[in-house]
């Protein structure tokens, strides 16, 4: 499996993804060839070399031209105006429906913080020709290099305030910060925008979150140029590409989680029922119990909550408000989760959803949905085996 990862440490930008992917070898030739087939002019696509604090890198431009202002392109999009321009284009379906998903992403966050309806938002400084040739460009590009799965390091936001067309606003920009939930962030004393609302899309979109660098053959490296050269660090993103063995575990399996645990000796068994529901309900990845006992021979329960880092703040006050605990502890750890999804089975019994869990693209497990046989053997007067026995020939289709 070929992976690319994103180091972040100068924050990501549209511009910046293009330059490091064609450093780490995308034929820029073949990305201007692949972009003429969206129906769009009015534009010049450069590449050229430069340095960052004495790091050679790739700098991309998206160059608009005088006659661009005549046919339109430069004015706002509106999420139907992107959608209807993507699907008259001739681009791989793959790419065309990863793209827009990506740029719908970006709609609703711009609409959130605006407080609009997604298809009401306008790209306004952001830029229509620009987005679509960041976005698709970046798909294009890793479609040139055979990237399978990509990750990415915590992302560098940057500081201070930029001007848009509402105003000064603070840095990060509030879509940015509303792009980037549940990712890793920080701020360093650079007062700039590191991270853009398109860096921030494309990075949600495409990457899963891993700290340190994942385990790889390194077959190349891309740096790509970010529009200021500051003296205090390469204002450049490294994308390392490289090879993972595939009889080794599959690393899109790779997460990372807060385990928070509490010893709880005092508390009315009742209440731990609505503890864990409202842990789950806020998000938690898993809640569960286990008897233990603790000093001076008392019976007591520890109670775990799994979580993701953006949530800890969250779990920790719904422990404290709802159980007698006075104190917690957690710690970060590295778990393995196969790729799943969803998938809806109409049954003799009516619709049954069955989990289909895979590693490196093979199913390798498939499981009734428990809620959907329990509704299922109330309203058939069954037992649940019952139930999930007559369901079995489902196994085997869900299998191809």
């Amino acid at each position: 499996m070929r992976i690319a990862y994103f180091d972040c440490a100068s924050g990501i930008s549209g511009d910046m993804c293009l330059g490091a992917l064609v450093d780490a070898g995308a034929s820029i030739r073949k990305l201007k060839e692949a972009l003429k087939q969206i129906p769009i002019s009015g534009y010049a696509l450069s590449s050229s070399h430069t340095t960052r604090c004495g790091i050679s890198a790739t700098k991309v431009d998206v160059k608009l031209l005088k006659s661009n202002a005549s046919n339109g392109h430069h004015q706002a999009k509106r999420w139907q105006d992107i959608r209807r321009l993507i699907r008259k284009s001739s681009l791989d379906k793959a790419i065309q429906d990863k793209g827009l998903e990506i740029f719908k992403m970006l709609f609703e966050a711009e609409g959130r913080v605006h407080g609009e309806p997604f298809d009401k938002v306008h790209l306004h400084e952001l830029g229509a020709v620009d987005c679509i040739v960041d976005i698709f460009g970046t798909l294009t590009c890793l479609k040139l290099l055979g990237i399978d799965s990509i990750y990415s390091s915590a992302v560098n936001l940057g500081g201070g305030t930029v001007r848009t067309s509402h105003g000064m606003l603070p840095v990060p920009t509030p879509a940015t910060l509303e792009i980037l939930k549940g990712r890793q962030v920080y701020s360093s004393h650079i007062h700039f925008e590191m991270t853009t609302p398109t860096g921030s899309v494309l990075l949600k979109a495409l990457s899963k979150p891993s700290e340190p660098v994942p385990r790889m053959t390194i077959q190349n490296t891309g740096y790509g140029a970010g529009s200021k050269d500051f003296h205090e660090m390469p204002n450049v993103l490294r994308v390392i590409i490289g090879e993972v063995d595939s009889d080794r575990q599959a690393l899109d399996t790779n997460d990372r989680a807060i385990v928070i645990e509490t010893n709880i000796d005092d508390m009315n068994p009742q209440h731990y029922e609505c503890v864990m529901d409202r842990l789950l309900s806020a998000g938690a990845l898993d809640v569960f119990m286990e008897n233990i006992i603790m000093k001076k021979g008392r019976p007591a329960v520890k109670l775990t909550c799994i979580t993701r880092e953006s949530d800890v703040t969250e779990m920790s006050d719904i422990l404290f408000e709802n159980t007698t605990s006075i104190g917690i502890r957690y710690y970060s750890t590295n778990r393995m989760i196969l790729d799943r999804e969803i998938r809806a089975v109409q049954t003799k019994y009516g619709n049954v959803r069955f989990k289909v869990s895979r590693i490196r693209g093979k199913i390798i497990t498939v499981t009734p949905e428990y809620e959907d046989l329990k509704v299922i053997a109330e309203n058939k007067n069954l037992s649940i085996k019952r139930v999930a026995f007559g369901l079995s020939h489902c196994y085997k289709n869900l299998f191809k």
